[in-house]
């Protein structure tokens, strides 16, 4: 289909959100911005009770915590009843909640919070607990009732472990919600069932399947392991666990629009595994993602020093920025991920972390920041210090410490406002190979990624083409079967790419998709094979358009086994 005008575009999205459907995408007012707050699980696991609760609350108030934003207070696992009453409703443990959850509702309601609440779409919770298999719609009008408007739906204990069942499952909730005039706030776990971290697969296309329909069921979905516990278990360390969940977050930037995020899992603010400079990084991390922040941690003994960046209202008005765009990559070496995306209001983003085991220096080009005009002066502000500063050409950034991470806002009010063409990096999900230039007429090729400029791709979504950073004068052109550098022409349809919310690069000429083969060839496109799917093609400001513009939503499944997607 073609382009849609400013006109049409406008309309498209008065459409999408005053639809009746409760789906996230098609009602992003339910939740426009990602959700701020606490949940208990990663610090306390079962070893809830009442108190925990009310305590949080109050402390959340007098350390100021509310007042920033964090609005919103979730039980997880471990609070109900051993089994369902005579009426088959869910009920409280009445010894851990002795005043029972209607009451908690309205204690934290009275403070200005949110209240959320837990359960799972198998026959059991994780814990042990009766699930709400059967029961979906049931279950929602209880938690309603109690005055909770937020829902986590687990995954454990589905049977059979398929993809197709977990999609019936958690659209059996999408549709309970689809009934009710005030839907619940739907959180869903179902891919991270189909992670590699699970299910020890080196085939992602389950794990794609799922991160497919999810944006049509809720507003957000964890999407990969659960972050490290308090108490710690043998295997990953506390900032391997970050770093685990943060490169699952980076594969799956194509799928979040306002009104449905991807979810890393948890702020864990108070784990002795993270130094402050990771505790930091993960903040400064998911708000650049606009991301859920939702910390779990035991509020009342945090330090000054945990609150204060949890307070950082620069880095929460990155993450509650109304585009919503999610922070991508633009490039990575041994030691640097160098992250940008664009702000509602036109500014860019910069955020890099530095993943290697040293304080080290590093130089970004403007071009790598999308900035056009290499001669202006800019105005960049450090979010951590909130001190300004001003580059030409490049940004450098001096001494930052192992596993610390920067983040800078450019801002490109007037003139500059118009120079931006953002870049990224064209990288392969399964493989974690980067596509890599050579030189006119030569085959582009994938080899590991280092940061360089023949690894940086600039996308012109007017024209639909894509050129490496090392020769802009250069076109990817589809020749042949395969993929090769040659000059850019003018309405060249073998250079015109298109780019799919289900991850194919495809050529507009050939309607063949990208593949990772021997060398890059073109191929006919498969449904959610490994080596078509690709990350990070940043298409700045036009991302948030991505389910309306010129995307070969053929594509993308509108039906699959009699189930609505």
């Amino acid at each position: 289909m073609a382009p849609h005008t400013s006109a049409s575009l406008l309309a498209a999205i008065t459409t999408w959100m005053i639809s009746g459907s409760r789906a996230s995408i098609q009602r992003p007012g339910l939740l426009p911005t990602p959700p701020m707050g606490f949940n208990d699980w990663s610090r306390f696991e079962c070893a809830i009770n009442q108190s925990v609760f009310t305590e949080t609350a109050d402390a959340m108030v007098s350390k100021g915590l509310l007042t920033a934003g964090y609005n919103r207070i979730n039980i997880d696992d471990c609070w109900m009843a051993d089994a369902r009453t005579e009426e088959g409703k869910l009920t409280w443990n009445e010894t851990l909640f002795p005043n029972g959850l209607p009451w908690l509702g309205e204690y934290l309601q009275d403070r200005g919070f949110h209240f959320g609440i837990y359960e799972d779409a198998g026959n059991e919770t994780c814990g042990g607990y009766p699930g709400s298999y059967g029961y979906e719609e049931v279950d929602a009008h209880t938690f309603a009732s109690w005055g909770i408007d937020y829902l986590k739906v687990d995954g454990c204990h589905v049977t059979p472990s398929t993809e197709d069942e977990y999609h019936k499952r958690y659209a059996a909730w999408h549709k309970a919600f689809s009934k009710m005039s005030d839907p619940l706030i739907f959180s869903q776990s179902a891919p991270a069932y189909f992670s590699l971290w699970l299910t020890g697969s080196d085939n992602l296309t389950d794990w794609f399947t799922v991160m497919d329909w999810v944006p049509y069921n809720g507003e957000l979905a964890r999407h990969s392991s659960d972050i490290l516990v308090y108490v710690g278990v043998e295997g990953l360390s506390g900032w391997e666990s970050v770093m685990q969940n943060y490169n699952y977050n980076t594969q799956v930037a194509r799928y979040q629009v306002p009104g449905y995020f991807n979810d890393p899992d948890f702020l864990i603010a108070d784990n002795p595994e993270l130094s402050l400079d990771e505790k930091r990084s993960q903040f400064a991390l998911w708000a650049s993602f606009s991301a859920p922040l939702i910390i779990s941690a035991w509020i009342p003994s945090l330090p000054d020093e945990v609150v204060s960046y949890l307070k950082n209202s620069d880095l929460i008005e990155i993450d509650q920025d109304p585009l919503a765009q999610q922070a991508t990559l633009v490039s990575r070496d041994d030691s640097f991920d160098v992250l940008t995306r664009s702000l509602a209001n036109g500014d860019r983003v910069v955020t890099v972390l530095n993943r290697g085991n040293s304080t080290d220096d590093i130089s970004i080009s403007a071009l790598r920041l999308g900035l056009l005009n290499t001669k202006r002066t800019y105005s960049a502000k450090n979010l951590w210090t909130g001190e300004f500063i001003r580059f030409q050409g490049s940004l450098e950034i001096r001494g930052l410490a192992s596993h610390a991470t920067a983040v800078f806002r450019i801002n490109l009010s007037g003139p500059s406002s118009f120079g931006v063409s953002p870049t990224g990096m064209i990288f392969n999900a399964a493989s974690t190979k980067c596509l890599t230039a050579g030189s006119k007429s030569e085959e582009v090729e994938f080899t590991t990624c280092a940061a360089t400029d023949a690894q940086v791709w600039q996308i012109r979504p007017l024209l639909s083409t894509i050129s490496p950073l090392s020769a802009p004068s250069l076109c990817l052109t589809a020749t042949a079967g395969k993929v090769l550098l040659e000059d850019c022409e003018l309405l060249k349809f073998t250079q015109e790419w298109e780019y799919s919310v289900s991850g194919y690069l495809t050529n507009k000429h050939t309607h063949e998709c990208m593949t990772e083969m021997a060398g890059a060839s073109l191929s006919e496109c498969q449904y959610e094979v490994d080596s078509q799917l690709w990350l990070h093609i940043v298409i700045g400001n036009y991302l948030i358009y991505a389910y309306f513009l010129d995307i070969p939503l053929s594509l993308y499944a509108t039906e699959r086994n009699g189930v609505e997607i």
